[in-house]
């Protein structure tokens, strides 16, 4: 009875975000960004039950700026560009992500593609990795399960939000999207292929694959995606700006008179 009332809420956020950065109604976006948050702080119970404590921080936290958000849009009689912005940014954001994550035929065809492209680059660079079920990888009998977070749907989702969102020359937009999701998909795909590699063929021992997935693709994915946020706002310098006010709301709420 949960996970269906928080779905709904999701869906009802996520377009109530969106409709207000179209009307510019604050009333629209504080409803928006309260759902939003409700609909996060229904999470954290989960994770809590598994002893995942990190997303159950995580998700409190998101919960929290949601609300947070909500009352920055009780701080004035409209809402700035900026927290206009980040509505529709979050809204395009979940409407991308969530798709996959709650509607299950979606998400079993990501993650089905992303283990089938896995492997076949490996074979393609003569690793004898094989492809027992729809999503698992093995080699040298031993095998790693591909699941969501591991298609990079979430860092292609929140890309896509900040650079369709931003107002900017339309074909600057698509060349940025263009350059993210293809890099983004890419190196996961990179990331896939060294994680199986690492742990069948026990690179770093008894802990190949914490080490692999926990600590070196971690790494790395954090580091490739600077990288690719440095190459976005060259293409896209409107989008710091957008960023940068944004801040600004957050840290010094103020209401017109200020």
């Amino acid at each position: 009875m949960l996970d269906w009332l928080a779905s709904y809420l999701l869906w009802i956020s996520l377009l109530l975000l969106l409709v207000s950065s179209l009307t510019k109604k604050s009333l629209i976006a504080l409803s928006g960004w309260l759902l939003f948050g409700v609909f996060w702080l229904a999470q954290p119970g989960h994770y809590l039950a598994i002893n995942d404590y990190f997303n159950a921080i995580l998700f409190t936290a998101a919960g929290l700026m949601c609300f947070y958000m909500a009352w920055i849009m009780t701080r004035r009689s409209g809402p700035s560009k900026a927290q206009l912005w980040a509505s529709y940014a979050a809204a395009v954001c979940g409407m991308v992500y969530f798709p996959f994550a709650e509607i299950e035929p979606l998400r079993e065809a990501l993650i089905g593609f992303t283990t089938l492209m896995t492997v076949q680059a490996l074979q393609a660079l003569s690793v004898p990795v094989v492809m027992p079920g729809w999503n698992i990888m093995t080699l040298n009998g031993r095998s790693v399960e591909i699941i969501l977070a591991c298609t990079a749907i979430e860092s292609i989702a929140l890309f896509s939000g900040l650079i369709i969102s931003v107002r900017a020359p339309i074909g600057r937009r698509a060349a940025a999207l263009v350059v993210s999701i293809i890099s983004i998909y890419i190196l996961n795909l990179v990331r896939n292929g060294f994680v199986i590699m690492a742990y069948g063929w026990s690179w770093f021992g008894s802990a190949s694959f914490e080490v692999a997935h926990n600590l070196i693709a971690k790494i790395g994915s954090v580091a490739a995606l600077l990288l690719i946020s440095y190459m976005i706002f060259l293409l896209l310098p409107e989008l710091l700006s957008i960023i940068d006010e944004l801040a600004a709301d957050i840290r010094h709420p103020r209401g017109d008179a200020a």
